[in-house]
């Protein structure tokens, strides 16, 4: 809502396109949004009424005026209307148009939706590049969470960098609810009505089989939907795993046919290629010819695609969740949820070679700097990979996720002895990963 209020009031304002999978409140957002307009024109491109605007009119200008007119607002008060066109992947022509609102009508307040936007790119002729803008939704992250839940005071000390330790208990309890159900804003109001995670599954279910739908109908041939339905029937029993695309999921599907329906799947961000680098310098520059890691585009859809939710909540320390792959993916979607104006995923760190093979579980760039991030739950000898990257790199820093409370300790590496900080950090603290790079660089 800040980047939209920061949006409504720029001088030279473009034409605003929200970006994410379907369910994540890309239309609840801009109608919440639009009431801070005194005229609104709230369009769906899936009713045919809506869709014909811009099927009978060529010109924008035609358009608007058609729409003005069937709204009863005065033709002078564009600059004080908002024009949201939902669902505008229905129609390449209406995506091509945006740019023709942008320099025939600036001063009128422009907002799309979509879900699937990258399928619908290939019918679009004249993409207007340069004469948009984009905002990316993702599902709710933990903070957000805390905020729809009410937990105020919660909030309040995951705020405070470094936070106290007092607060550190509870806020694990409240995050392993969160890692638990997800953060599809459907899924965190049916379980906010009894805090009941039985109320759940017909909400997954719904959800999966849209996304299951969606993606099968926008499939460039049979073969491919086939390709598709099966990589999504078994690609949750791969979380947080390196894949092979040759014969993935125990088929005979080909690498190429596989790596499409993938790309496919990762461009409508449900399930995404997460790729490794090898660099301990900056810039990051991602291998992809090194075998990727799967990261989906919700936790909570995962832990319900591999019925674990029930033993979940007898966990007090969720890191030894089916096989320890669960708390990595959750603070992996974490990090992602960061980026609104663009989109970015993180990646992890590889040295494989034929005596000793390393892996980092993610690694991220700070100003001049390549920070590397290990998510365990043992003790500190147990990081072994995260050494071999300190011993390699021009700084002392790295951090680890853990169950534990939040600390900062010295270390030493144990074959170079190269001296080196350690910042402990407690899972629920993903959202504030910047917040706590900078205070971390700025007291070491």
């Amino acid at each position: 809502m800040q980047v939209l209020d920061n949006w409504k009031i720029k001088d030279h304002r473009k034409p605003l396109i929200l970006r994410g999978a379907r369910q994540v409140g890309k239309t609840t957002l801009i109608q919440a949004f639009s009431k801070k307009y005194e005229h609104r024109i709230l369009l769906n491109l899936e009713r045919s009424a809506d869709l014909g605007f811009f099927e009978r009119y060529d010109s924008v200008r035609d358009i608007i005026d058609a729409l003005m007119l069937s709204h009863n607002i005065p033709s002078d008060n564009m600059g004080s209307t908002i024009l949201f066109i939902d669902e505008i992947q229905e129609s390449p022509k209406a995506i091509s148009l945006l740019r023709y609102f942008y320099e025939d009508l600036p001063e009128l307040h422009v907002v799309a939706a979509g879900s699937l936007l990258e399928f619908a790119l290939r019918e679009v002729k004249k993409f207007p590049v340069g004469r948009i803008e984009y905002l990316y939704l993702h599902p709710f992250n933990f903070t957000e969470f805390l905020y729809a839940s009410g937990y105020d005071r919660a909030l309040e000390e995951l705020g405070q960098v470094p936070m106290t330790h007092y607060s550190h208990e509870i806020l694990l309890d409240l995050f392993n609810t969160y890692t638990i159900i997800g953060g599809m804003p459907e899924v965190i109001v049916t379980y906010l009505k009894n805090k009941s995670v039985a109320d759940l599954p017909p909400v997954y279910e719904s959800i999966w089989t849209t996304y299951k739908n969606d993606i099968e109908n926008y499939a460039r041939n049979n073969k491919e939907r086939k390709i598709i339905k099966h990589i999504i029937s078994v690609a949750h029993l791969y979380v947080d795993k390196r894949i092979k695309f040759q014969k993935f999921g125990n088929s005979n599907y080909g690498s190429r046919e596989i790596a499409e329906a993938f790309r496919d799947l990762n461009d409508a961000k449900v399930i995404q290629l997460i790729y490794p680098s090898t660099d301990v310098l900056s810039p990051i520059i991602p291998d992809m010819k090194k075998a990727p890691r799967l990261q989906f585009l919700d936790t909570g859809l995962v832990n319900y695609d591999l019925k674990i939710q029930g033993d979940m909540l007898a966990y007090k320390d969720l890191s030894t969740a089916y096989k320890g792959k669960i708390i990595p993916h959750i603070i992996t979607q974490e990090l992602i949820s960061l980026n609104s104006i663009s989109y970015h995923k993180p990646h992890f760190w590889v040295r494989e070679k034929n005596q000793s093979s390393a892996e980092v579980d993610i690694i991220i760039k700070n100003k001049n700097k390549i920070i590397p991030i290990e998510i365990k739950s043992g003790s500190y000898g147990k990081l072994r990979s995260l050494h071999q990257f300190i011993e390699r790199t021009n700084h002392p820093y790295a951090i680890r996720f853990y169950g534990g409370p939040f600390s900062i300790e010295e270390h030493v590496t144990p074959i170079k002895k190269k001296p080196f900080f350690l910042m402990n950090m407690p899972y629920y603290l993903g959202t504030k990963i910047n917040e706590y790079i900078d205070y971390f660089l700025s007291m070491y």
